[in-house]
C-alpha cells in the first residue's frame, strides 16, 4: 500500500496563515486523536464553552469514538462552570470565564466528573462582540488536564464567529495530539 501525503489547512483570514496539518494516508486528527487514545487505553472527555460543542462533535464523527470518549459538557455560562464542572466562583471572579485558571479546573473538572483520564477544555470570546481592550475578541484558552499534567495555551484568532470556533477547536485537537504522541 503506498503511503499518501495529504495536508488539511486551517482557516485563513486576511493576511494571517492558521498553519497546516500534516497527515498519513489521508487520516484526519481526529481519527490519528481515536488511534492514540485507543492503543493507550485512556479515556477523552472535553469541556468547551465558545466552541459549543464543535469539538465533541467532530470527535464522535469517527466511528467507534464510544472506545475512548466519554462525552463533554457544553458550559457555556458560567453557572454551569460551577456547578457541573466544578469551577470555583473565586476563580471566575479574579479571572473571568476566558483565562488560564479557568480552563485548567474546566478541563480538571470534566476529567474527575466524567472519570476520564484526559480532560479538554476551551474558553473564549467569539464574538463579534463581547471583546474588550485586555480580552479582545478572537481570544481563547485551551486547557488539557490528566493525571500528573496541566497545562493551558492562549491563542489569538481573526475571522468571523464561526471560523474563529472552527479554529478555537482545530488547536484543540492540535494540542491533543501533541499530548498524546508523546506519551
Amino acid at each position: 500500500m503506498s503511503t499518501q501525503l495529504s495536508c488539511i489547512i486551517n482557516v485563513n483570514s486576511g493576511d494571517k496563515d492558521f498553519g497546516f496539518i500534516y497527515t498519513m494516508d489521508s487520516e484526519s486528527i481526529e481519527n490519528t486523536i481515536g488511534s492514540l487514545l485507543r492503543r493507550h487505553k485512556l479515556w477523552l472527555a472535553v469541556a468547551e464553552s465558545c466552541t459549543g460543542g464543535l469539538i465533541g462533535h467532530r470527535i464522535t464523527n469517527i466511528p467507534g469514538s464510544s472506545d475512548y470518549f466519554l462525552g463533554g459538557v457544553i458550559a457555556y455560562a458560567n453557572q454551569v462552570k460551577l456547578q457541573q464542572l466544578g469551577v470555583l466562583l473565586a476563580t471566575l471572579e479574579k479571572h473571568g470565564a476566558v483565562s488560564r485558571e479557568t480552563v485548567i479546573e474546566m478541563a480538571r473538572g470534566v476529567r474527575q466528573r466524567l472519570g476520564a483520564d484526559i480532560g479538554l477544555s476551551v474558553s473564549g470570546i467569539a464574538g463579534p462582540g463581547g471583546g474588550t481592550a485586555e480580552k479582545p475578541v478572537g481570544l481563547t484558552w485551551i486547557s488539557l488536564s490528566s493525571a500528573g499534567y496541566e497545562a493551558a495555551w492562549s491563542n489569538l484568532w481573526q475571522g468571523s464567529r464561526t471560523q474563529i470556533k472552527a479554529q478555537a477547536a482545530e488547536q484543540a485537537l492540535r494540542l491533543l495530539h501533541e499530548y498524546l504522541q508523546g506519551l
